[in-house]
């Protein structure tokens, strides 16, 4: 019995040491998401799903709950963030070439239709970040209208 508390007092040690270390946070400003919101011009109730539910983790706009500051937690969150990012980053959207953000839709549309995003880890934690039916045809909806404006644009030769 004795070892079993050296043990524990030594992963509480341990843990108590680990809060003074954390990953970077992926903290932007709205600004760094303007180009994206002003090219694909989602209506107001998408910009609502958009910042609940896409933004955490697809743009430099993170919202840090209070557990994010808890060690592991911190960096399977930021783990997450930086694949997210990865995938689909809206605050990189400059620069991006048609065929790429048409790309980027595609699979945005095939994504939310499947019901795969926002992923269930985010959900279980933001109740609110669960997409309806009617919020997942709206946000469809307007991702295949941005779809439509990028196959008729004029292309680079």
């Amino acid at each position: 019995m004795k070892i079993l508390k050296k043990i524990g007092l030594l992963f509480l040690i341990a843990f108590v040491i680990a809060q003074f270390f954390g990953p970077d946070r992926n903290e932007g400003d709205f600004a760094s998401i303007e180009a994206f919101m002003n090219e694909t011009n989602p209506p107001e109730n998408v910009k609502i799903i958009l910042k609940e539910t896409c933004f955490d983790c697809h743009s430099d706009v993170t919202r840090y709950p209070w557990y994010s500051n808890i060690t592991p937690v911190n960096y399977w969150m930021e783990d997450h963030v930086k694949h997210g990012k990865g995938h689909f980053n809206v605050s990189k959207w400059e620069g991006n070439s048609i065929k790429r953000k048409d790309h980027k839709f595609e699979e945005l549309i095939e994504m939310i239709e499947a019901k795969e995003m926002p992923l269930n880890s985010y959900t279980w934690m933001h109740r609110d970040a669960k997409l309806s039916d009617d919020e997942i045809k709206a946000v469809v909806d307007w991702a295949k209208l941005v779809r439509l404006k990028y196959s008729i644009a004029p292309k680079p030769e």
